[in-house]
């Protein structure tokens, strides 16, 4: 998914180097969408180039004379930008939050630890509604124009919402039950 996101954004972005694009993904909360490092991010800009989807230049700064490698997409790039759009495009998966392995167990585990987990998954929920609230409460509606991303993000926002109610009920029901 790593290399779609890096040419979406070169499409969007044409010129960009590695650090824009990088922090793009990072301002635009990306991480949601897909686990990636910095290292996995410049991995999968070097494979993009040495596979002739995207081409570096080197161009110098003014404002530091730094020379600075940027990037622009090739038509090979554009290819392949659409084979993955329709590769991830209909694809469709199960959610799998990796506190259900833990909950598997949750029968033999020590109840107060448990409400301990089930806690820290609510302040993890919360915080991440808080900061697609944030994010959402930057867009602006154009006419004509639908914000796929912001209504992704509303998207995850309803989803975080429906977890974070079933956390406060389990973590409930779990505290009730040590009564």
């Amino acid at each position: 998914m790593i290399p779609l996101l890096i040419l979406g954004l070169l499409i969007q972005n044409p010129g960009a180097h590695g650090y824009e694009l990088l922090s793009l993904m990072e301002k635009r909360h990306y991480k949601y969408i897909v686990n990636y490092t910095k290292g996995s991010f410049y991995y999968n800009l070097q494979q993009l180039e040495e596979k002739g989807f995207i081409e570096g230049t080197h161009e110098v700064r003014s404002n530091n004379g730094r020379d600075i490698h940027t990037f622009k997409i090739t038509s090979l790039g554009i290819e392949e930008f659409e084979k993955l759009m329709a590769k991830y495009g209909t694809k469709s998966e199960y959610v799998n939050l990796p506190v259900y392995g833990a909950l598997l167990f949750a029968d033999v585990f020590d109840k107060h630890k448990l409400v301990e987990l089930i806690q820290s998954q609510i302040d993890q929920t919360e915080d991440r509604i808080a900061l697609l609230d944030e994010y959402l409460a930057t867009i602006e509606e154009s006419p004509g124009k639908i914000d796929y991303f912001g209504r992704m993000n509303e998207n995850s926002r309803s989803h975080h919402l429906v977890n974070l109610k079933w956390f406060k009920e389990l973590k409930a029901d779990i505290e009730s039950a040590n009564d």
